[in-house]
């Protein structure tokens, strides 16, 4: 039988140039998010569908690829529904697999934990450029720091992060989960209603202001409550930085509690006054992040020039307790690892400060001795801090010569059974 020569749909090979560069990022990535105190972690890609299922990750809980049950637990005979067959599946992200995992070990851990996660996830997902079935997530998340010191050292570690991948004038939009209903409720929509007006917000960027007062009004939302809530987006519509903050909350008045105002006031100032990486913090009241778990801050990085976001995440408080039975405060964020990668290989990136990569092209004929000579060379090539390749050369010579300048060798050494001179 003949071998299936394609992935399955919607994963992908990765090729060694673009391995060797994700290899580069995660190298840069843990030794930046480490300066700041976080620490690597793992979770199994398969968690219960209990788990999975457990209303805390929106519309990603469709997409989720189901595991069959297993020996005698599987009994296709009896089995009347989808849930006979199946009790767990693969991750669809890193969130909740941290927090069963932090439940389950909360004894064993610092508080606060400041936890670093890189792996795949899957979902069942339609593939398009960028994004697939398979892709890998890098998340840091702060357990147990109920302050906005969580939120101010996340931003600041992943924007030292991107700016040391060699990304600039990037920006941070930011905004709060507290703010969006007190919003909604001095506009007089329903509470029930919120999520729903919400969804509607988040299209904002792509079919603007009038076409959010006319899909808010195809779902039977009052003209009056439609009009006093799109009058605060057009208040502070270009004011920059906290100005546009504070024209809302001064139109919101007593529904907005003072504590939220001066929350995004304090973070958006302490990163403004202490970041490395070139980029700006903004305030951005049509920001919703569409995780229904979010309870207070959220954020998300914004890069126009690449077409979207590259990352987000932001506070979610109540959904530790869920597992845990207690709340407990956390808070996290996430790098577009794919996009990121995708961006970079677009544009060509280089990596820096190499040492330098042979490659020893060896004739056929030599054996022995001889051999065991030029491998010890490459050996203290190696020793040096270079990438060495030791290989038979081939008949076309100078075909292979090319393939490896592709591959970033530069330096070739020839060693032939009757050396020239």
């Amino acid at each position: 039988m003949a071998l299936i020569k394609k992935p399955v749909t919607g994963m992908k090979d990765i090729l060694p140039a673009e391995m060797k560069l994700r290899d580069y990022c995660i190298g840069i990535i843990k030794k930046t998010y480490a300066e700041f105190g976080f620490t690597s972690i793992e979770t199994p890609c398969v968690e219960s569908l209990a788990n999975l299922n457990s209303k805390q990750g929106g519309e990603n809980e469709k997409l989720i690829f189901k595991v069959m049950k297993r020996g005698e637990k599987l009994n296709l005979e009896t089995a009347k529904e989808e849930n006979d067959l199946t009790d767990s599946g693969l991750r669809y992200d890193l969130t909740v697999p941290l927090v069963r995992f932090y439940a389950n070990h909360t004894g064993e851990l610092p508080a606060p934990f400041k936890a670093l996660q890189m792996g795949n996830v899957w979902r069942a997902d339609r593939p398009q450029k960028g994004r697939y079935r398979q892709f890998m997530q890098c998340d840091i998340d702060i357990l147990g720091e109920a302050s906005n010191l969580a939120e101010i050292e996340l931003i600041l570690a992943t924007t030292t992060t991107l700016g040391r991948l060699g990304f600039a004038d990037f920006k941070i939009r930011i905004n709060d989960r507290r703010l969006l209903k007190a919003m909604a409720a001095y506009s007089g929509f329903p509470e029930e209603e919120y999520d729903n007006v919400f969804i509607t917000l988040d299209k904002m960027d792509k079919i603007g202001i009038d076409g959010v007062a006319e899909e808010l009004s195809k779902s039977g939302f009052a003209t009056e409550s439609i009009e006093k809530y799109l009058d605060l987006f057009r208040a502070a519509e270009g004011k920059s930085g906290l100005d546009g903050l504070k024209v809302i909350a001064d139109m919101l008045g007593d529904a907005l509690e003072e504590e939220v105002r001066n929350n995004l006031d304090e973070i958006i100032s302490s990163v403004d006054s202490t970041k490395t990486a070139k980029f700006e913090m903004v305030f951005d009241p049509t920001l919703v992040r569409g995780m229904s778990y979010y309870t207070g801050t959220i954020f998300e990085v914004a890069m126009p020039q690449y077409g979207g976001s590259c990352g987000g995440g932001g506070r979610y408080d109540k959904m530790v307790g869920k597992f845990l039975g207690q709340d407990t405060p956390a808070c996290g964020f996430s790098i577009g690892f794919e996009r990121i990668i995708m961006i970079m290989m677009d544009e060509g990136f280089k990596i820096p400060d190499e040492k330098g990569r042979v490659a020893f092209l060896i004739e056929k004929g030599i054996r022995g001795e001889r051999l065991a000579q030029i491998i010890s060379e490459s050996q203290k090539e190696r020793a040096d801090g270079k990438q060495v390749l030791v290989v038979r050369m081939n008949k076309n010579k100078k075909f292979q010569k090319q393939q490896l300048l592709e591959q970033g060798y530069e330096d070739f050494r020839e060693f032939y059974v009757n050396p020239i001179g």
